[in-house]
């Protein structure tokens, strides 16, 4: 590129850039892929390396991330939380040990490498051991203030352990990311959804914005972890190494991956950048790549930094799970709230090792945002279990012949109007009678975390509502065995088995009969909340919105959603149907006498006697509670077959491993 051209482009990256940090760091709602904003950085870099400019110091080369959000009070980090050069093969990696190898002047460098999580980057100030601030990165030099909901993140230690190996030091900055595991991430997502809610994109996305909710009740409900890998300055103690700095973190109780490793040369990095690549779709949390950082803090201190990263680190990034294809159509399905959901129906594609066809587009706004058309050619991604979508539309592939989508005036189900209610960007079915409500409102009250019916899966239901033996939820405890008989591919083996799933279902825990009725805005949580509070139905049932409003955490918009689900005519003679039918919810008693309790349980690998679902209900009504991940305060880990990285996070910190079999014996089975 001449002088001339530079001159125009440099301008136009910056901004650019800019206006993707904001999305990114701020909004939490990025709009290209980590991908192709790799790729503008560099081009921006390399052109600022070619042709220099005034505006140089300002350029966002020279800074990290984005200005701190107003709304949240600044903090000024005492050293610099810099960003880190990329990489992106192995070439690039043995250059950058070439490279630092000649600026230390050292023959040989041996390294710690860790997993790049895919999180929000935090510092956390202690003073004699006692959590007294943590932040954003923010741009690099001022964060948000966020350290009330910091606290609420159970894996996060308060006060530090006073070990004699490692005194506490009287001020440290620790550093780490804030970050959601997979499957929490996907249940938030099926709650939000089945109150009304906008999913999240992705975990990084929902760990950043529960991070900056201003209610850190809000936080608190959000399923949260931490890794602490580093620090910034510290004041009453001295390290020589990094891996030491590890050690010592880990000893005064802070969450350090497991999977971090000492390597003695640039080969054994390689070798753990593949092998972290090969295990990366079964780690329970996201990973981007790889960070690599020099061991000795001497010669970290003799490299130095370059302009917003240091040279003693690389993170090397893992080819995204991204693939091109062609949207052949746009279909809309109806959920069970009503919410109608365009999704995009695409050529076959294998997309990080799993043939994708269709992908989510969340709604009308998100589709004219992205200006997605039938017969565009997009890229989408796939990130662990998350739903395909759609990231963006290439342009330059465009013939002209492609069509705008606009959402129906009717239900594709049923016929009936569509609205879009002021504040929200869902549109919605309002016929309470239409076909795929109903189907989808059947399947959620058998799934596994309302009432468990094993055997009434999506196809089945459906199979019961499309013969006309099922019309509503209360139905399915007046089915007769020949009835079922009758239906396609139904042995009587399998019968039985639904009719023995359906009999069991009939005294369910109240609040997973209160989940299981899918009233909007009302998922796991609230509804223990409100089986704790009423402790039957029928209190339940008659509450009106007063009542409901002076629960802590049930704001007008809940409480007048449940009470009018139970006002409706239709709804209150389907609960005359679950009582006609003898299905009888009960309350669980909770006491300080139960076997379990205070005892919080981690699950990890595979149970044999038992699901872990069942596993779970077991647990909670013997007064314990399940985690989905480990931390200092968790009182024991069960390890069924084949287990996974969560039993050596619970060795590392030193919780309580137990068999299956000891298990059973706790729970006294």
């Amino acid at each position: 590129m001449d002088k001339d051209s530079a001159e125009k482009r440099i301008p136009e990256l910056r901004k650019i850039i800019e206006y993707h940090n904001r999305r990114y760091y701020q909004q939490d709602a990025p709009e290209i892929s980590d991908v192709e904003y790799d790729r503008l950085m560099r081009e921006l870099q390399e052109l600022e390396t070619l042709y220099r400019d005034d505006e140089l110091a300002t350029s966002p080369t020279q800074r990290v991330g984005a200005v701190p959000l107003s709304r949240f009070a600044s903090f000024n980090h005492p050293q610099a939380m810099l960003s880190l050069a990329n990489a992106f093969s192995s070439e690039e990696i043995l250059d950058f040990d070439q490279r630092i190898r000649r600026l230390s002047k050292m023959d040989k460098m041996d390294y710690v490498a860790e997993p790049k999580l895919d999180g929000l980057a935090v510092n956390l100030i202690y003073e004699n051991g006692l959590f007294i601030r943590g932040a954003t990165r923010g741009d690099g030099t001022t964060g948000e203030d966020v350290t009330q909901n910091l606290k609420t993140i159970s894996s996060l230690p308060l006060t530090m352990k006073r070990m004699v190996q490692y005194p506490v030091p009287e001020f440290i900055e620790v550093r780490g990311e804030v970050y959601m595991e997979r499957q929490p991430f996907s249940k938030l997502n099926h709650r939000r959804e089945e109150e009304g809610e906008e999913p999240f994109a992705n975990p990084r996305n929902a760990a950043a914005g529960s991070l900056r909710q201003l209610d850190p009740k809000i936080t608190a409900r959000r399923p949260l972890n931490i890794f602490l890998y580093g620090i910034g300055s510290v004041r009453g103690i001295s390290f020589n190494r990094h891996w030491e700095i590890l050690q010592a973190l880990a000893t005064w109780g802070f969450p350090v991956s497991p999977l971090i490793v000492q390597a003695s040369d640039i080969a054994a990095c390689i070798s753990y950048f593949e092998y972290i690549g090969s295990i990366r779709p079964d780690l329970p949390y996201e990973i981007d790549g790889v960070v690599l950082k020099v061991n000795d803090l001497v010669a970290q201190e003799i490299l130095g930094n370059v302009s917003r990263s240091p040279r003693w680190a690389l993170a090397c990034k893992f080819p995204a799970a991204q693939a091109n294809t062609v949207i052949k159509d746009i279909i809309v399905q109806v959920g069970r709230t009503g919410t109608l959901t365009p999704v995009a129906v695409m050529e076959p594609v294998n997309v990080g090792g799993v043939m994708v066809s269709r992908a989510t587009l969340h709604n009308e706004d998100e589709i004219l945002k992205k200006d997605v058309r039938i017969g565009d050619t997009v890229v989408i991604q796939r990130a662990g279990d998350v739903i395909p979508e759609v990231v963006q539309v290439i342009l330059i592939k465009r013939t002209g012949r492609e069509k705008e989508f606009r959402m129906p005036h009717r239900c594709p189900e049923c016929g009936s109007e569509i609205v879009r209610l002021d504040g929200e960007v869902a549109h919605r079915c309002v016929n309470l009678s239409c076909p795929a409500q109903i189907k989808e409102h059947i399947r959620h009250f058998s799934s596994r975390g309302a009432m468990d019916i094993e055997g009434l899966g999506e196809k089945v239901s459906a199979q019961l509502f499309d013969a006309k033996l099922i019309n509503d939820p209360a139905d399915l405890y007046f089915l007769a065995k020949n009835q079922l008989l009758k239906l396609d591919r139904q042995a009587e083996k399998s019968v039985q088995k639904l009719l023995d799933a359906i009999e069991r279902s009939k005294t369910p825990p109240l609040d997973k009969f209160i989940f299981a009725l899918g009233i909007r805005h009302v998922g796991e949580r609230t509804a223990k909340l409100l089986a704790g509070h009423f402790g039957s139905m029928e209190n339940l049932m008659q509450a009106d919105v007063t009542e409901l409003t002076l629960l802590n955490e049930i704001g007008p918009e809940i409480a007048q959603s449940i009470v009018e689900f139970f006002a409706e005519d239709k709804n209150r003679k389907v609960m005359e149907k679950f009582r006609r039918a003898g299905v009888s919810p009960q309350i669980k008693v909770s006491s300080s006498n139960a076997v379990l309790h205070g005892k919080s349980f981690v699950f990890t690998g595979t149970m044999e006697s038992m699901g872990r679902n069942e596993a779970k209900t077991l647990v909670e009504n013997l007064g314990g509670s399940i985690h989905s991940s480990v931390t200092s305060k968790t009182s024991y880990v069960v390890a069924g077959s084949e287990p996974g990285s969560k039993l050596d996070k619970a060795r590392a910190q030193g919780v309580s491993v137990i068999s299956e079999e000891e298990f059973l014996k706790l729970v006294d089975r």
